[in-house]
C-alpha cells in the first residue's frame, strides 16, 4: 500500500515539485528514534 502511494503520487501532477530527493517508502524504519 506504501510503495502504491508513492508510486502515484510520483506518477501525477503533483511530481512537479518533487525534484532532486529521495523518496523513502520504507514504513518510517530511516526515521531517527532518540
Amino acid at each position: 500500500e506504501e510503495i502504491a502511494r508513492a508510486a502515484l503520487c510520483l506518477a501525477s501532477d503533483a511530481s512537479s515539485f518533487t525534484t532532486g530527493t529521495a523518496l523513502f517508502a520504507d514504513g518510517g524504519v530511516s526515521i531517527n528514534r532518540t
